[in-house]
């Protein structure tokens, strides 16, 4: 048995099952659990990322902030690596938004690097959704802002993983 192939299966099984009912907000309204996907897909593909840890971790980067998991019931199944790192990446709902993207802007510097790999992998993933299948409702100004955002994010990321930066770089390119 392989404990590190063990630990991302388990995630993703965990994840699917939290995110079941769920669609992202594209035109499409692709199942949510596509998205953790791809971003264990970019980590591992794009980034070489190998360590278990982080993979899980980016599988369930969304359950806590979007489904009723917690952050205890993640340690006890997960780890303590694994669930501070989701706990590094999820922002407080009860937050009015504005806030919430500042404080992103703001921790970035100061995460784990397992977190600043996750959280790295997360905005190359929404900037390709972006490009390919944005919400409806959102015209070439907010995704404009959404990009500007995320840039600010990815700053304090920098010096974490070139190769991932990169990929945000072109896909951030890609939209403006």
């Amino acid at each position: 048995m392989n404990p590190d192939l063990v630990l991302v299966l388990d995630a993703a099984a965990f994840a699917a099952e939290k995110h079941r009912r769920q669609r992202r907000k594209d035109a499409e309204a692709t199942p949510y659990i596509n998205h953790p996907l791809v971003l264990a897909t970019i980590l591992a593909r794009e980034g070489g990322v190998a360590d278990a840890d982080v993979i899980a971790a980016a599988l369930l980067h969304d359950t806590v902030e979007d489904t009723e998991t917690t952050p205890a019931e993640l340690e006890v199944r997960f780890g303590t690596r694994v669930a501070g790192m989701v706990a590094e990446v999820t922002d407080d709902k009860l937050l009015p938004k504005a806030e919430r993207k500042q404080l992103q802007i703001a921790h970035a510097p100061g995460k784990s690097h397992g977190a600043k790999l996750v959280k790295l992998a997360d905005k190359i993933a929404n900037l390709r959704d972006l490009a390919v299948s944005p919400p409806a409702d959102w015209d070439q100004a907010r995704k404009a802002d959404y990009v500007r955002w995320a840039g600010e994010v990815v700053a304090g990321l920098r010096g974490t993983n070139p190769a991932l930066e990169a990929a945000f770089d072109a896909a951030a390119a890609a939209i403006i």
